[in-house]
């Protein structure tokens, strides 16, 4: 069976980036029929916070992406003890005491030789005294995997075949110092466990890719199929590293971006395919592979999103958002002719507040100078509200036989006039919904 997994470190709000990897790792389970599991890296007690679990979980329900199970590092630390001491006793796992100030040291030294910043195992040749000693002085040390230097190869979804010398990277820290377990040995000992089959995250995670095959290999177990995606820029390629916190998904909700426009936008970005608008996740998994995304970096420019929002709203009915429209204080007669309106013009949910307090408080006339007088006399000619769907085109023809306009110049100083918009629905659809005419009123 296929089971993915999505696996958020509460320290912080999901962003565009994340959805990406939660996305496609929802999908590939999705269109199997498989599992996806939500697991919470919250192995750092000082920056996980309870209340990003539930954003994270929040932001996942208002997306549609609902997790089979979840599952919270926090609880399985006995699994990471008995896999450490296990490396141990393979002869995998050994312990060093180099503070960063002194691993800093080694890394500039090997930089300015020509060579790769690799850790160069000094800590391989301590005697137990010596260890003994250094914990006396130092406290207990972290605990970083012996790689077997060899190549590491593996088919990767997206990026086609990787291989990777395991000489030139580092032995991986897996326990720190003050015993934290870092993410490399917890997660590949949850995708061990849990039966994870297929992994998709960033295109920065190669190297650590690499490091857990071999960990793996080391615990007796397979690894699963990986696929790295390209990492997001912004529109003219600029990093988007600074301006994640700009986009998180609660503030794209608050936005107004609708769900459906960042299924459809992210589950097709960098790949081969249109990005079209899908109403569900069952037709968005229908599409989707793996194989027909490219390893270039990808673009996003978050106002790809509003045009998508502005589609899937207009294709609501008037039932899918009478409880919001209610809210608005629109009344019950006037509100399903209030919705046929503004649904063409909206780009958001937010924007329907701004209809109707235009409908309800009257527009804000916009006369230029040259029609003050013709727009004085037309309004004489208008009679009090309540309006009808005739009312604009009887008032345009009294207005045409008194004052001789007609066309562009007539009917534009008087939608500007009424409306104070430019452009906009339909006057004979838009006057039975208008409670006052400010001009009207001088």
């Amino acid at each position: 069976m296929t089971v993915t997994r999505f696996a958020p470190s509460p320290t912080g709000h999901i962003h565009v980036g994340n959805l990406r990897t939660a996305l496609m790792n929802y999908l590939i389970a999705k269109k199997a029929g498989g599992t996806f599991i939500l697991r919470i890296d919250d192995t750092d007690p000082e920056r996980s916070k309870e209340e990003y679990v539930d954003g994270i979980k929040r932001d996942l329900e208002w997306l549609g992406l609902g997790w089979d199970r979840v599952e919270r590092q926090s609880e399985r630390l006995e699994r990471y003890h008995a896999a450490a001491d296990e490396l141990r006793e393979k002869g995998r796992f050994y312990e060093a005491f180099e503070t960063p100030t002194e691993l800093d040291l080694k890394r500039k030294k090997q930089l300015n030789m020509g060579r790769p910043p690799v850790y160069d195992r000094a800590a391989l040749a301590l005697s137990e005294d010596e260890k003994a000693a250094l914990r006396q002085e130092r406290g207990d040390g972290h605990w970083r995997f012996k790689l077997e230097h060899q190549r590491i190869e593996w088919e990767d979804g997206i990026l086609g075949a990787i291989s990777i010398d395991a000489a030139s990277v580092s032995d991986p820290v897996l326990i720190r110092a003050d015993g934290q377990f870092l993410y490399t040995l917890a997660s590949v000992v949850d995708d061990v466990e849990f039966g994870v089959t297929h992994v998709v995250r960033g295109s920065d995670h190669v190297t650590n890719t690499a490091t857990q095959i071999q960990i793996m290999a080391a615990l007796g177990a397979d690894h699963p199929a990986f696929a790295h995606h390209s990492l997001l820029t912004g529109p003219a390629g600029e990093s988007l590293s600074k301006r994640l916190g700009t986009l998180a998904l609660k503030d794209l909700r608050e936005a107004g971006v609708e769900p459906e426009a960042l299924w459809s936008l992210m589950a097709r970005l960098g790949s081969s395919q249109p990005v079209e608008l899908r109403l569900s996740l069952e037709e968005v998994a229908e599409g989707f592979e793996l194989s027909q995304f490219g390893s270039a970096p990808t673009k996003f420019d978050v106002n790809d999103l509003y045009p998508l929002s502005a589609r899937k709203l207009h294709r609501l009915s008037y039932e899918d958002v009478a409880e919001e429209i209610a809210a608005l204080g629109v009344p019950e007669d006037k509100a399903p002719l209030f919705w046929q309106v503004a649904r063409e013009n909206i780009t958001t949910r937010g924007d329907l507040a701004g209809w109707w307090r235009m409908f309800s408080e009257g527009g804000d006339p916009k006369i230029d100078p040259e029609d003050a007088d013709f727009v004085a006399e037309a309004m004489t000619l208008l009679p009090e509200p309540p309006y009808d769907a005739e009312t604009w085109a009887t008032w345009t023809q009294a207005v045409k036989e008194q004052t001789g306009r007609k066309g562009k110049g007539l009917f534009m100083p008087l939608r500007r006039a009424v409306t104070g918009m430019d452009r906009g629905p339909e006057m004979a659809d838009v006057m039975p919904l208008m409670q006052v005419v400010r001009a009207k009123k001088g």
